[in-house]
């Protein structure tokens, strides 16, 4: 039995009369009913509904459906018997729903492509100041926090310092490591043309300390981190656990996002300066096999060559990036819905996001710190 009929409704019936080819249906064609409906009619000249008794947007759209289906390409059947309050709502529900047929044909024009692209264009607007208002009450949760540290919650600070630092510490150790031999090797094959071999420890040491050591770690945390971020937070707004810290008079910036950002704030230079160290020794490890450069040679080289400065922009960056992801990857998170598919298409929104604004901004250090000739 049908759960419309639980409810007192009657079950649809269609016929198709063999006189005039007309469909006659009978019945509720309501939401709860119109399922029970099926079969193939062939082509037909009418459709009556003059004996069905309740008719709801579903049922009208059913009927707009069945008159499409059997309708030859020469003329469309009319849909008869219908009272005035059916007839009204089967207007409204044909207006609101155009045929697909009719949108499949239409020609996607010049000014399709530029309201698709300002549409997006709006929309990213729209997200960047929901962001900056996001960060904006980050930044002031913090400083309220420097008023009244008690409220800093130390436990989950750590914890999180612990998962986003102390479990990142092999992954990011091996990619820097592998990417200082990949410098060096790369490097050699350059260099050792003009007879420069020497000249890959500058190579190595700008390129690590400077750029790569701090953004790939950046990268990686994003990846790693930020994902972990959202779909932790996510999984919370799905279980309406947020919206019962603020039932309760509980702020989730403070209890969920403050301890994630000052983790990460924390220990991202740390991790760079891990990655930094790694990557100079696959590096000099590299340049003694391939070029015969010694570590003692790579050492004072890298020593006497190298400006500290190099060090301090890639550190510089560390707090900014880490902030970039924190912020990006919470807010991504309180954005999830009720369902299972907003936390995974916003956990990929945030990485790819935090990955991107991570490099947007790196490349604006580049430029600044040139500029100023650091």
């Amino acid at each position: 039995m049908q759960a419309g009929q639980d409810k007192g409704r009657t079950a649809p019936q269609a016929s198709l009369r063999s006189q005039d080819q007309v469909i006659i249906l009978s019945g509720d064609l309501v939401i709860e009913t119109i399922e029970t409906l099926d079969g193939e009619f062939g082509d037909a000249t009418g459709i009556d509904i003059s004996d069905v008794a309740h008719l709801d947007t579903a049922g009208a759209w059913y009927l707009l459906q069945l008159r499409q289906q059997v309708s030859d390409t020469s003329h469309e059947i009319a849909i008869r018997g219908a009272s005035a309050p059916q007839r009204q709502l089967l207007e409204t529900v044909r207006q609101n729903m155009p045929p697909e047929e009719a949108l499949d044909e239409r020609p996607v024009t010049l000014f399709d492509r530029l309201e698709e692209i300002g549409r997006t264009v709006v929309g990213g607007l729209h997200i960047a100041i929901e962001m900056i208002g996001f960060l904006g009450q980050v930044i002031a949760t913090i400083a309220s926090l420097v008023f009244h540290p008690r409220r800093l919650r130390m436990t989950s600070l750590v914890h999180h310092m612990q998962e986003v630092g102390l479990k990142a510490v092999p992954i990011v150790a091996l990619m820097a490591f592998l990417i200082g031999i990949v410098l060096a090797f790369q490097g050699s094959a350059q260099l050792r043309q003009f007879g420069a071999e020497v000249f890959v420890v500058d190579l190595i040491a700008i390129s690590i300390l400077r750029e790569l050591g701090i953004l790939l770690t950046a990268i990686i945390v994003a990846g790693r981190s930020g994902s972990a971020f959202t779909a932790a937070i996510g999984s919370m707004k799905m279980r309406e656990e947020v919206d019962a810290m603020r039932t309760l008079g509980l702020d989730p910036i403070e209890i969920l996002v403050v301890p994630r950002v000052l983790a990460l704030v924390l220990i991202l230079p740390v991790l760079g300066f891990i990655a930094d160290l790694t990557g100079l020794i696959g590096g000099a490890l590299m340049s003694w096999i391939e070029l015969g450069v010694s570590p003692a040679v790579f050492q004072s080289r890298l020593v006497a060559n190298t400006d500290v400065w190099h060090f301090a922009v890639g550190m510089i960056k560390a707090p900014f990036f880490a902030l970039i992801i924190g912020i990006i990857g919470c807010y991504e998170g309180l954005k999830v819905g009720g369902d299972a598919e907003s936390l995974g298409r916003l956990t990929s929104t945030s990485v790819v996001l935090a990955i991107f604004m991570v490099i947007v901004v790196d490349a604006v250090f580049s430029v600044f710190f040139a500029l100023v000739g650091v």
